[in-house]
């Protein structure tokens, strides 16, 4: 029942977790610190988990990561068109590698479960397996990105969405380890992992400047104040 409960909350919250990322992204039009690989693997993984799902027989699946290779897809396209130096041959070619791999191996998961006598809840765990690994690499590039550049713009990412992502990933991680699926435990243990360093490089470099801000806007009132007084001849 427990486990049950944790797979509904993580699936409401994967669910959930990229809005806050898309509202910012295509509305705000605010993509500045965003990784293109990560964005990128932000809509193969969903149709990954989708084939895993269909093939095993996990609705769960299908309907958390058709929301989030939605909200994924919308994150991308914004990405596109705020930064045209990433839709460049180049930029393409390195932010589509990883993702070009998931997909080559949901296309050959579906041809296997296509062939007679294989059946489909049999191809799921090396699907899995492939997806698990590619989830490891696919938390790396948006941490890495923030860890290599400390003066990076971070006014594109959602604090929101990667505290709502650490909530998601230890929901699912809890399920996974009690439905005994490896493959969705260890992606989830890898993703909380990552939305714990973002949230925290978030947190530090986020706070110091809205003091600084703060502070600053006391001593520009402490400034007019004093100006005034003196124009009184006080």
């Amino acid at each position: 029942m427990l486990t049950h409960a944790l797979g509904c909350l993580g699936a409401a919250l994967s669910m959930s977790l990229s809005w806050p990322q898309v509202y910012k992204s295509c509305v705000q039009r605010r993509t500045g610190g965003l990784s293109a690989t990560a964005s990128a693997l932000g809509v193969a993984m969903p149709l990954g988990w989708i084939t895993y799902g269909l093939l095993s027989g996990e609705r769960i699946q299908i309907i958390t990561n058709s929301v989030t290779g939605t909200a994924g897809l919308l994150i991308m396209v914004a990405l596109l068109v705020t930064q045209p130096s990433l839709r460049s041959a180049r930029a393409l070619r390195v932010s589509a590698g990883a993702a070009g791999a998931v997909l080559t191996a949901v296309l050959l998961s579906g041809l296997a479960a296509a062939l007679p006598g294989v059946r489909g809840s049999a191809v799921a765990p090396v699907l899995g397996i492939v997806l698990a690994v590619v989830s490891v690499l696919s938390a790396i590039p948006q941490p890495l990105a923030l860890l290599r550049d400390r003066h990076l713009d971070l006014s594109g990412l959602s604090p929101l969405r990667w505290r709502m992502g650490a909530a998601a990933c230890a929901s699912w991680f809890v399920y996974g380890l009690g439905t005994g699926q490896p493959a969705v435990y260890a992606s989830a243990s890898v993703g909380l992992v990552s939305a714990l360093i973002v949230c925290t490089i978030l947190y530090l470099r986020t706070e110091p400047s809205a003091v600084t801000e703060i502070s600053g806007a006391a001593r520009w009132r402490d400034s007019i104040h004093t100006r005034t007084l003196a124009m009184a001849g006080v």
